[in-house]
Protein backbone atom coordinates (compact mmCIF):
# COMPACT_ATOMS: atom_id res chain seq x y z
CA UNK A 1 0.00 0.00 0.00
CA UNK A 2 2.82 2.10 1.00
CA UNK A 3 4.67 1.80 -2.87
CA UNK A 4 1.38 2.25 -4.14
CA UNK A 5 0.64 5.92 -2.26
CA UNK A 6 4.22 6.31 -3.25
CA UNK A 7 3.37 5.48 -7.07
CA UNK A 8 0.39 7.70 -7.29
CA UNK A 9 2.55 11.01 -5.50
CA UNK A 10 5.32 10.15 -8.37
CA UNK A 11 2.65 9.89 -11.35
CA UNK A 12 1.13 13.58 -10.13
CA UNK A 13 4.98 14.88 -9.90
CA UNK A 14 4.97 13.97 -13.94
CA UNK A 15 1.73 15.07 -14.94
CA UNK A 16 2.53 18.61 -13.23
CA UNK A 17 5.81 18.45 -15.50
CA UNK A 18 3.63 17.80 -18.35
CA UNK A 19 0.69 20.40 -17.54
CA UNK A 20 2.09 23.58 -16.46
CA UNK A 21 0.98 26.75 -17.62
CA UNK A 22 4.14 28.00 -18.81
CA UNK A 23 4.55 26.31 -21.70
CA UNK A 24 5.69 26.10 -25.27
CA UNK A 25 8.76 27.70 -27.32
CA UNK A 26 7.37 29.68 -30.54
CA UNK A 27 9.68 29.30 -33.36
CA UNK A 28 10.69 33.15 -33.18
CA UNK A 29 11.84 32.38 -29.37
CA UNK A 30 14.55 30.02 -30.94
CA UNK A 31 16.28 33.69 -32.17
CA UNK A 32 17.29 34.12 -28.68
CA UNK A 33 20.24 32.32 -26.69
CA UNK A 34 20.03 31.68 -23.12
CA UNK A 35 23.57 31.95 -21.15
CA UNK A 36 23.50 30.36 -17.68
CA UNK A 37 25.38 32.66 -15.27
CA UNK A 38 25.52 31.61 -10.89
CA UNK A 39 23.41 35.52 -10.43
CA UNK A 40 22.29 37.92 -12.48
CA UNK A 41 23.18 40.66 -9.94
CA UNK A 42 26.97 39.35 -10.46
CA UNK A 43 26.77 39.30 -14.19
CA UNK A 44 28.84 41.66 -16.34
CA UNK A 45 27.70 43.05 -18.56
CA UNK A 46 24.52 43.63 -16.47
CA UNK A 47 22.25 44.64 -19.72
CA UNK A 48 23.20 41.72 -22.09
CA UNK A 49 23.39 42.31 -25.78
CA UNK A 50 20.37 42.09 -27.92
CA UNK A 51 19.48 38.49 -28.24
CA UNK A 52 20.97 37.30 -25.19
CA UNK A 53 18.91 36.10 -21.99
CA UNK A 54 21.13 35.93 -18.66
CA UNK A 55 19.67 33.23 -17.02
CA UNK A 56 19.60 31.16 -13.38
CA UNK A 57 17.36 28.71 -11.65
CA UNK A 58 19.94 28.74 -8.65
CA UNK A 59 20.25 25.35 -8.23
CA UNK A 60 23.66 25.35 -7.63
CA UNK A 61 22.73 27.42 -4.18
CA UNK A 62 23.74 26.25 -1.08
CA UNK A 63 20.32 26.32 0.21
CA UNK A 64 18.72 24.00 -2.74
CA UNK A 65 18.18 20.64 -2.87
CA UNK A 66 20.94 19.07 -5.02
CA UNK A 67 18.43 16.79 -6.44
CA UNK A 68 16.14 19.28 -7.83
CA UNK A 69 17.54 22.82 -7.62
CA UNK A 70 14.33 23.31 -5.30
CA UNK A 71 14.19 25.11 -2.04
CA UNK A 72 12.55 25.09 0.97
CA UNK A 73 9.62 27.60 1.50
CA UNK A 74 11.24 28.34 5.22
CA UNK A 75 15.11 29.07 3.87
CA UNK A 76 13.43 30.71 0.61
CA UNK A 77 11.96 33.05 2.63
CA UNK A 78 14.98 33.61 5.35
CA UNK A 79 17.33 33.80 2.58
CA UNK A 80 15.71 36.22 -0.45
CA UNK A 81 12.96 37.90 1.68
CA UNK A 82 11.97 40.50 -1.35
CA UNK A 83 11.73 37.45 -3.78
CA UNK A 84 9.23 35.82 -1.12
CA UNK A 85 7.27 38.98 -0.92
CA UNK A 86 7.05 39.91 -4.59
CA UNK A 87 6.63 36.55 -6.10
CA UNK A 88 4.59 34.39 -3.64
CA UNK A 89 0.70 35.13 -4.39
CA UNK A 90 0.61 38.48 -1.87
CA UNK A 91 2.60 40.18 0.62
CA UNK A 92 2.53 37.80 3.83
CA UNK A 93 1.97 34.95 2.07
CA UNK A 94 2.89 32.27 4.42
CA UNK A 95 2.68 28.06 4.20
CA UNK A 96 -0.69 26.55 4.62
CA UNK A 97 -2.52 25.64 7.71
CA UNK A 98 -4.23 22.29 7.41
CA UNK A 99 -6.57 20.50 10.15
CA UNK A 100 -6.56 17.22 9.92
CA UNK A 101 -8.34 14.85 12.92
CA UNK A 102 -7.05 11.32 13.92
CA UNK A 103 -9.47 8.98 16.47
CA UNK A 104 -11.17 11.83 17.42
CA UNK A 105 -8.33 14.36 18.19
CA UNK A 106 -8.38 17.72 15.60
CA UNK A 107 -4.45 18.88 15.16
CA UNK A 108 -3.12 22.12 12.66
CA UNK A 109 0.02 21.36 10.99
CA UNK A 110 1.90 23.45 8.28
CA UNK A 111 1.64 21.95 4.89
CA UNK A 112 5.85 22.62 3.57
CA UNK A 113 6.57 23.73 0.43
CA UNK A 114 9.55 23.51 -1.50
CA UNK A 115 10.78 26.78 -4.21
CA UNK A 116 11.24 26.43 -7.58
CA UNK A 117 12.80 30.02 -9.02
CA UNK A 118 14.02 31.24 -12.26
CA UNK A 119 15.05 34.22 -12.90
CA UNK A 120 16.36 35.42 -16.49
CA UNK A 121 17.48 39.51 -18.16
CA UNK A 122 17.62 40.32 -21.40
CA UNK A 123 17.42 43.45 -23.54
CA UNK A 124 14.75 45.47 -26.37
CA UNK A 125 16.31 47.88 -28.62
CA UNK A 126 13.49 50.28 -27.94
CA UNK A 127 11.78 52.67 -24.41
CA UNK A 128 9.58 50.94 -22.01
CA UNK A 129 7.07 53.91 -23.32
CA UNK A 130 7.09 52.04 -26.62
CA UNK A 131 6.23 48.83 -24.95
CA UNK A 132 2.33 48.31 -24.18
CA UNK A 133 1.74 45.71 -21.93
CA UNK A 134 -2.08 45.52 -21.65
CA UNK A 135 -1.76 44.18 -24.99
CA UNK A 136 -0.63 40.89 -23.42
CA UNK A 137 -3.62 40.69 -21.31
CA UNK A 138 -5.88 38.25 -23.03
CA UNK A 139 -6.80 34.93 -23.95
CA UNK A 140 -5.09 34.96 -27.09
CA UNK A 141 -1.63 35.52 -25.34
CA UNK A 142 -2.04 32.36 -23.40
CA UNK A 143 -3.47 30.10 -26.31
CA UNK A 144 -0.65 31.25 -29.04
CA UNK A 145 1.76 30.36 -25.86
CA UNK A 146 0.63 26.42 -25.67
CA UNK A 147 -2.28 25.53 -27.83
CA UNK A 148 -2.36 22.52 -26.19
CA UNK A 149 -3.75 24.04 -22.83
CA UNK A 150 -7.35 25.25 -23.27
CA UNK A 151 -8.27 28.49 -21.74
CA UNK A 152 -11.34 30.29 -20.91
CA UNK A 153 -12.48 33.40 -18.92
CA UNK A 154 -14.50 33.14 -15.83
CA UNK A 155 -15.39 35.56 -13.65
CA UNK A 156 -13.83 36.58 -10.30
CA UNK A 157 -17.03 34.99 -8.24
CA UNK A 158 -15.66 31.92 -10.22
CA UNK A 159 -12.48 31.96 -8.61
CA UNK A 160 -11.98 29.61 -5.50
CA UNK A 161 -9.42 31.64 -3.04
CA UNK A 162 -12.57 34.13 -3.55
CA UNK A 163 -15.27 32.24 -2.64
CA UNK A 164 -13.06 30.53 0.97
CA UNK A 165 -11.12 32.81 3.15
CA UNK A 166 -9.90 29.53 4.63
CA UNK A 167 -7.50 28.99 1.67
CA UNK A 168 -3.86 29.51 1.87
CA UNK A 169 -4.11 31.51 -1.61
CA UNK A 170 -7.40 33.77 -0.33
CA UNK A 171 -5.67 37.64 -1.07
CA UNK A 172 -6.68 39.69 2.53
CA UNK A 173 -6.14 42.76 0.27
CA UNK A 174 -7.96 42.37 -2.87
CA UNK A 175 -10.07 39.81 -5.01
CA UNK A 176 -8.13 37.98 -7.07
CA UNK A 177 -8.90 39.19 -10.94
CA UNK A 178 -10.06 42.61 -9.69
CA UNK A 179 -7.54 45.85 -10.76
CA UNK A 180 -7.78 48.81 -11.84
CA UNK A 181 -5.22 48.17 -14.80
CA UNK A 182 -6.05 45.40 -17.62
CA UNK A 183 -6.92 42.00 -16.05
CA UNK A 184 -8.30 38.58 -17.29
CA UNK A 185 -9.56 35.51 -15.26
CA UNK A 186 -8.90 32.54 -16.49
CA UNK A 187 -10.00 28.87 -15.79
CA UNK A 188 -7.38 26.57 -17.70
CA UNK A 189 -7.19 22.92 -18.65
CA UNK A 190 -4.64 20.74 -19.82
CA UNK A 191 -4.90 16.74 -20.72
CA UNK A 192 -2.05 14.85 -20.08
CA UNK A 193 0.17 13.50 -22.90
CA UNK A 194 2.90 11.46 -23.93
CA UNK A 195 2.97 8.47 -21.40
CA UNK A 196 1.15 9.68 -18.45
CA UNK A 197 -2.38 9.11 -19.47
CA UNK A 198 -1.55 5.25 -19.53
CA UNK A 199 0.66 5.57 -16.13
CA UNK A 200 -2.61 7.28 -14.66
CA UNK A 201 -4.97 5.03 -16.17
CA UNK A 202 -2.91 1.64 -14.74
CA UNK A 203 -2.44 3.40 -11.05
CA UNK A 204 -6.02 3.80 -11.19
CA UNK A 205 -6.30 0.08 -11.54
CA UNK A 206 -4.17 -0.69 -9.38
CA UNK A 207 -5.50 1.39 -6.28
CA UNK A 208 -7.56 -0.63 -3.71
CA UNK A 209 -9.65 3.01 -2.65
CA UNK A 210 -9.27 6.30 -2.46
CA UNK A 211 -9.58 9.17 -4.82
CA UNK A 212 -8.64 8.23 -8.60
CA UNK A 213 -6.32 10.48 -10.51
CA UNK A 214 -7.07 12.88 -13.26
CA UNK A 215 -6.11 12.73 -16.77
CA UNK A 216 -6.21 16.54 -16.97
CA UNK A 217 -4.72 19.55 -14.38
CA UNK A 218 -6.75 22.38 -14.08
CA UNK A 219 -6.31 25.53 -12.56
CA UNK A 220 -7.10 28.97 -12.30
CA UNK A 221 -5.20 32.46 -12.81
CA UNK A 222 -5.42 35.76 -13.01
CA UNK A 223 -3.22 37.84 -16.07
CA UNK A 224 -2.91 41.46 -15.68
CA UNK A 225 -0.84 44.87 -15.82
CA UNK A 226 0.75 45.30 -12.30
CA UNK A 227 -0.82 49.01 -10.96
CA UNK A 228 1.46 51.87 -10.43
CA UNK A 229 0.50 52.46 -7.05
CA UNK A 230 1.59 48.32 -6.27
CA UNK A 231 5.22 48.39 -7.50
CA UNK A 232 7.35 49.60 -5.04
CA UNK A 233 10.27 51.29 -6.42
CA UNK A 234 13.13 50.13 -3.71
CA UNK A 235 11.86 46.34 -3.48
CA UNK A 236 11.75 45.98 -7.20
CA UNK A 237 14.85 47.09 -7.95
CA UNK A 238 16.45 45.09 -5.11
CA UNK A 239 14.58 42.19 -7.03
CA UNK A 240 15.97 43.06 -10.87
CA UNK A 241 19.23 44.22 -9.70
CA UNK A 242 18.59 47.23 -12.14
CA UNK A 243 18.60 50.47 -10.34
CA UNK A 244 16.20 52.70 -12.94
CA UNK A 245 13.27 53.22 -12.36
CA UNK A 246 10.21 50.65 -13.24
CA UNK A 247 8.62 51.41 -15.98
CA UNK A 248 5.64 48.53 -16.20
CA UNK A 249 5.20 44.95 -15.12
CA UNK A 250 3.08 42.37 -16.21
CA UNK A 251 2.25 39.14 -13.79
CA UNK A 252 0.35 36.00 -13.94
CA UNK A 253 -0.67 34.65 -10.51
CA UNK A 254 -1.62 30.96 -10.12
CA UNK A 255 -4.13 31.04 -7.21
CA UNK A 256 -6.19 27.46 -7.59
CA UNK A 257 -4.33 23.93 -8.69
CA UNK A 258 -6.39 20.94 -8.47
CA UNK A 259 -3.00 18.66 -7.48
CA UNK A 260 0.40 19.13 -6.51
CA UNK A 261 1.21 22.61 -6.65
CA UNK A 262 0.48 25.60 -4.16
CA UNK A 263 0.97 28.71 -6.19
CA UNK A 264 2.85 29.64 -9.13
CA UNK A 265 3.69 32.91 -10.44
CA UNK A 266 5.31 34.70 -13.65
CA UNK A 267 6.80 38.36 -12.96
CA UNK A 268 7.82 40.44 -15.81
CA UNK A 269 9.29 44.28 -15.09
CA UNK A 270 10.28 46.96 -17.32
CA UNK A 271 13.00 49.41 -16.61
CA UNK A 272 14.96 51.66 -18.46
CA UNK A 273 18.35 50.56 -19.38
CA UNK A 274 21.03 52.04 -17.01
CA UNK A 275 23.52 53.20 -20.17
CA UNK A 276 20.55 54.22 -22.92
CA UNK A 277 17.12 55.37 -21.94
CA UNK A 278 16.40 54.48 -25.46
CA UNK A 279 16.72 50.94 -24.57
CA UNK A 280 14.40 48.14 -22.06
CA UNK A 281 16.28 45.85 -19.44
CA UNK A 282 13.35 43.37 -18.84
CA UNK A 283 13.77 41.03 -15.63
CA UNK A 284 12.02 38.15 -15.95
CA UNK A 285 10.65 35.69 -12.47
CA UNK A 286 9.15 32.57 -12.38
CA UNK A 287 7.98 30.93 -8.91
CA UNK A 288 6.42 27.64 -8.36
CA UNK A 289 5.51 26.26 -4.74
CA UNK A 290 5.21 22.51 -4.84
CA UNK A 291 4.45 20.20 -2.10
CA UNK A 292 7.56 19.12 -0.03
CA UNK A 293 5.85 15.74 1.17
CA UNK A 294 6.27 14.81 -2.87
CA UNK A 295 9.95 13.97 -1.42
CA UNK A 296 9.35 11.72 1.75
CA UNK A 297 8.78 8.53 -0.60
CA UNK A 298 12.42 9.60 -2.75
CA UNK A 299 14.44 6.34 -0.70
CA UNK A 300 11.00 3.86 -1.32
CA UNK A 301 10.96 4.44 -5.06
CA UNK A 302 14.48 4.59 -5.65
CA UNK A 303 14.41 0.93 -4.32
CA UNK A 304 11.70 -0.25 -6.52
CA UNK A 305 12.94 -1.02 -10.27
CA UNK A 306 10.22 -0.64 -11.65
CA UNK A 307 9.51 3.04 -10.22
CA UNK A 308 12.74 4.46 -10.21
CA UNK A 309 12.14 6.79 -13.30
CA UNK A 310 9.47 8.04 -11.59
CA UNK A 311 11.16 9.47 -8.49
CA UNK A 312 9.84 13.14 -7.84
CA UNK A 313 13.14 14.44 -8.03
CA UNK A 314 14.16 12.99 -11.26
CA UNK A 315 10.80 14.06 -12.43
CA UNK A 316 11.03 17.84 -11.48
CA UNK A 317 14.84 17.69 -12.52
CA UNK A 318 13.98 16.90 -15.72
CA UNK A 319 15.95 13.38 -15.75
CA UNK A 320 12.90 10.85 -15.95
CA UNK A 321 12.07 8.40 -18.75
CA UNK A 322 8.64 10.99 -18.15
CA UNK A 323 10.85 14.23 -19.12
CA UNK A 324 9.45 14.31 -22.75
CA UNK A 325 8.80 17.35 -25.26
CA UNK A 326 10.41 21.31 -25.23
CA UNK A 327 8.02 22.53 -22.76
CA UNK A 328 8.22 21.76 -18.52
CA UNK A 329 7.26 18.18 -19.01
CA UNK A 330 11.26 18.00 -19.45
CA UNK A 331 11.37 19.17 -16.08
CA UNK A 332 11.34 22.43 -14.52
CA UNK A 333 14.51 23.61 -15.77
CA UNK A 334 13.77 23.29 -19.06
CA UNK A 335 10.29 24.79 -18.57
CA UNK A 336 11.31 27.64 -17.24
CA UNK A 337 14.14 28.34 -19.98
CA UNK A 338 11.49 27.82 -22.82
CA UNK A 339 8.96 30.17 -20.71
CA UNK A 340 11.99 33.00 -20.84
CA UNK A 341 12.41 32.70 -24.56
CA UNK A 342 9.05 32.63 -25.63
CA UNK A 343 8.04 35.75 -23.62
CA UNK A 344 11.17 37.44 -25.23
CA UNK A 345 10.31 36.40 -28.26
CA UNK A 346 6.80 38.08 -27.73
CA UNK A 347 7.56 41.42 -26.27
CA UNK A 348 10.22 41.27 -28.88
CA UNK A 349 7.61 41.33 -31.58
CA UNK A 350 5.59 43.70 -30.05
Amino acid sequence: MRVKRAMARAVLVAALCAAAPYASVTASARDFTLQDVPSLSAATPAVPKPGTILFTDHHDDEIADPKTGLIKFSDWARARPVQKRLLSPFPGYEEPILRMTVNGVTRSYKRKLHMYVAEARFALDRPPAAIDLARFVDLGTLKRMDPAIEHRAISPDDVVPNKDPKLSAHNPNRRWCESPTPVVCIQSRYRFEGKLPSAIMLLNKLRDSGKQIADHIAFQSELRVVPPEDIDQAAYAELTGISTPVAAALEQNIVHVNQVMQFGKLLAVLQPAPDDANRTVVGVFVALAVESDLFEKRKELENVPVLRNMVPAQVLAGNSSFNTGDSISAGLPSYARNRMKALAAMLAAD
